[in-house]
């Protein structure tokens, strides 16, 4: 029999740090729309936008990033730099590209937020927040407080904010500063085998791989889950695992 998850006042585990795109929602799902809707926006401006080869718009957003190598890992300045950079490769004046440059980011931005989480993602959190203090983590620009999630993460951190995308350890170490909480007292849940399990491993955290596609990959996870309404019980085990 699982155990029950653990209290608040004695849980072994009082830190869980959540991956968001893949996780908790489909991210390709999402994009796509986006980008479509970003390219609606911008059909009637910039009619040349979509008459631009695929190896223009490439060419382009390279040249953005060997300009500024660090800009990847705030994905949000990137996507925007490379429109307006794009807009004006179309002939259309700096300051004018800039302006359309961010009416059509914040069309991608506002379908970015329109999520559709997978079954039983809401719940979980709901059962998880009960027990733990959860946090976001995530390489995206999903912003928690946005989706309303700010119910259940008492905070979140994405690449932009300490300067490094996971798998580097940055930031799962600027989460257990902000929550006060030693790594061994801290599990990540994430889809991911790279950024998720072997950054948040290197960090000292325990780690869950959500692997909802059934994937038969050797996984260094602490735990597995196929379906997110294990989660609960799969931290709760944790716990008892490590008291």
């Amino acid at each position: 029999m699982r155990a029950e998850p653990a209290r608040a006042i004695d849980a072994v585990i009082r830190l869980v740090t959540f991956d968001l795109d893949n996780t908790l929602w489909s991210v390709d799902v999402v994009i796509g729309r986006a980008e479509r809707r970003m390219r609606d926006w911008l059909r009637p401006r910039v009619p040349e936008y979509r008459r631009l080869a695929k190896a223009d718009h490439a060419a382009l957003r390279d040249g953005v990033i060997a300009a500024n190598p660090g800009i990847v890992h705030d994905i949000s300045l990137l996507r925007e730099r490379v429109l307006a950079e794009t807009i004006e490769h179309c002939g259309y004046p700096r300051s004018r590209a800039a302006e359309l440059a961010a009416g059509a980011f914040a069309e991608f931005l506002d379908w970015r937020h329109r999520i559709d989480f997978f079954a039983g993602a809401l719940d979980v959190l709901e059962t998880l927040s009960g027990s733990y203090t959860l946090a976001s983590l995530t390489n995206g620009n999903a912003d928690f407080v946005r989706l309303g999630l700010d119910r259940y993460f008492s905070f979140g951190y994405c690449a932009a904010d300490v300067g490094a995308s996971k798998p580097h350890t940055a930031m799962f170490e600027r989460a257990l500063a902000h929550a006060g909480v030693p790594a061994h007292e801290a599990v990540h849940i994430g889809d991911h085998l790279v950024d998720d399990v072997e950054g948040a491993s290197a960090a000292g955290m325990a780690t869950v791989w959500v692997n909802l596609v059934g994937s038969d990959a050797t996984s260094g996870a602490t735990a597995t889950v196929t379906c997110l309404e294990d989660l609960p019980a799969t931290v709760a085990d944790l716990g008892a695992a490590r008291s």
